[in-house]
Parts: structure tokens; sequence; C-alpha cells
């Protein structure tokens, strides 16, 4: 029995090794998820998202750390609709804060301009980069879970300006932002991806076989 046992984790373990070497970043233990979502009222994938990135381990210590950092993040930048004006107060103190919220954009017609509204932050009529909702299409379609970097321009800070998808200045549009709004989105990552990368999977799947695969489903 004893013998038996040692296979079976031997299996485990190389199955773990397959995971984490074919889906790094993207496998997420449930029972870190169960942990951490008792104590936090954050949106499952949100969370799921964030473990993928910071806990794509086996090692116990590398674990709890990720498991603190996530708790922190969620703390810091996570936000609750009745924490909604210490976060914007935040932002105008210091220049600059990344949260976490749902996006969704519209295109305003006479502006010739995309909006983002954030829906915890209870924020809207911020101009964004016509590169985001064309990449991510779903922020026009109801809306996607992001991790948001905002920016705050205080009155005659001349460095204030906004960035294309790729971080790269767009000074034309400069003007058009400082008029609209003192607050821009320097970055925007979604969490919520619009689709699964069906290739990315099965090129990952090859190095399975069918049994293995079936215990991973």
């Amino acid at each position: 029995m004893e013998m038996m046992d040692m296979a079976a984790d031997d299996t485990r373990e190389e199955l773990r090794r397959k995971l984490r070497s074919n889906f790094d970043g993207r496998i997420v233990r449930k029972d870190l998820t169960k942990k951490i979502k008792e104590g936090a009222n954050v949106p499952v994938y949100v969370l799921e998202f964030l473990l993928g990135q910071y806990c794509s381990s086996d090692d116990e210590t590398i674990i709890e750390q990720g498991v603190q950092n996530v708790k922190r993040i969620l703390a810091d930048n996570f936000v609750r609709p009745d924490e909604a004006q210490k976060i914007l107060s935040q932002l105008r103190k210091n220049g600059s804060h990344t949260i976490i919220d749902m996006v969704t954009v519209h295109l305003d017609i006479k502006k010739d301009c995309f909006f983002a509204e954030f829906s915890n932050l209870g924020l809207t009529n911020v101009p964004i980069t016509d590169d985001y909702p064309e990449k991510y299409d779903r922020l026009l379609c109801g809306g996607i879970w992001c991790i948001v970097q905002l920016e705050y321009e205080s009155e005659g800070d001349s460095s204030f300006g906004i960035t294309d998808i790729d971080g790269q200045p767009i000074s034309s549009q400069q003007k058009k932002q400082k008029d609209i709004s003192p607050i821009s989105i320097h970055k925007l990552t979604p969490i919520q991806m619009p689709h699964i990368d069906i290739e990315e999977v099965r090129e990952g799947r090859k190095a399975f076989t069918q049994e293995e695969w079936m215990d991973v489903m």
C-alpha cells in the first residue's frame, strides 16, 4: 500500500511539473482561493488572476509570500464602493494610484473620443486612448475587470500626458486630455480576457498524455 501511495505521489508531482511548465501563471490552487475569499468581498476571477500571478509554485514559502502579496494588493488597490472617495483623495494627493475595478468604455461621437467608466470608483468620462477598446472590445460590451494605473494632473503640472497601449506618449492628445479631465489612464491591464487562446491550450496539451489530461480536468 505504501509503494502505491509513493507511486501516486510521484505521478501527481510529474503532473504538477508539466502544468507549471506549460501553463505557468494560469494554474490556481482552489484551497488558496477559498482561504482568501472568505475574508474578502472580491470576484473569484479577480482573486484567481492574482493567485495565478503570485502563487504559481509548489514551494510553500513562496506560496505564503504570494498569498500575503495578494492580500496586500487587494487591501491597497481593489476599489470598494464605500472607499471610493478615499481612493480619489489618494490619487489627487500622490499624483498616481493603481486600482482594480470594473471598467466600461463608450464612444462620445460629438467629442470624438472614447471615455472610460469605473464601476466601484464611481468615476465617469475619463478619456481613454483608442487602442484599448480596439484591442479589448469587451470594454465596449459590458466591461472588464482591470488593473489600471491612474494619474492626476495638479494645476500647472506640465509633465502630465497620456500614453498608448505600449506606454508611448501621445503628445497630440495631451491638450484634449487636460481640457476634459485631470485624471488619465496611464496603463490598463485586463483581468477578464475577452477570449481563451485555444492555440495556447492546444500547444500545452501536447505535453500531456490522455490519462494525464483527464486527471487535470
